[in-house]
């Protein structure tokens, strides 16, 4: 274990919006939180009825499905920023609208144990991106959504943000 995946970012690292991701996350190495966050998940998400899946907790909400697949597409665009700072690229990184691929990603014409591996398949490629990274990449910083973040800040958002939707789904879904 590297002893600089285990430095938590700091505050000039990333956007205040952030923060809640990055104080999910337990202190420990990085990557070894990352795998955590998938044994959590399969061990949440793995056994639940299709007809859970398919129902939001309220009104104009996601359904389970959706949700699952928005953190496989928001792990995608924090490792792809991550790639793309830790190589030296500055060009300026844009945002997405989660709510706009929510509504384009057909979760509800997916079973989620197919949801589910693609999630699995997502965090495997990360745990092998940040693995992989050499330690003077973690301190690079770029621009996303016209923010100044660190490559070891989105390792922290990555692993952060599935643990704040577990636990979403955990209190409203099931």
């Amino acid at each position: 274990m590297s002893a600089h995946r285990r430095i938590r970012p700091g505050g000039d690292e990333f956007a205040p919006f952030y923060g809640g991701y990055v104080q999910q996350v337990p202190d420990g190495d990085i990557v070894e939180a990352l795998i955590g966050g998938a044994e959590i998940a399969s061990a949440l998400l793995g056994d639940i009825p299709e007809e859970i899946a398919n129902r939001a907790y309220a009104p104009g909400k996601w359904t389970l499905k959706e949700v699952v697949l928005h953190c496989a597409d928001a792990e995608r665009i924090f490792t792809y920023r991550a790639l793309r700072i830790a190589r030296g690229d500055q060009t300026p990184l844009p945002g997405f609208d989660e709510n706009a691929y929510a509504v384009l990603s057909g979760a509800s014409v997916r079973s989620l144990d197919d949801i589910l591996d693609e999630l699995e398949s997502v965090r495997e490629a990360s745990v092998t991106l940040f693995s992989g990274l050499p330690a003077d990449a973690w301190t690079r910083r770029g621009t996303a959504s016209e923010k100044i973040i660190s490559v070891r800040a989105l390792a922290w958002i990555t692993a952060g943000h599935l643990l704040h939707h577990l636990g979403v789904v955990q209190d409203r879904y099931l």
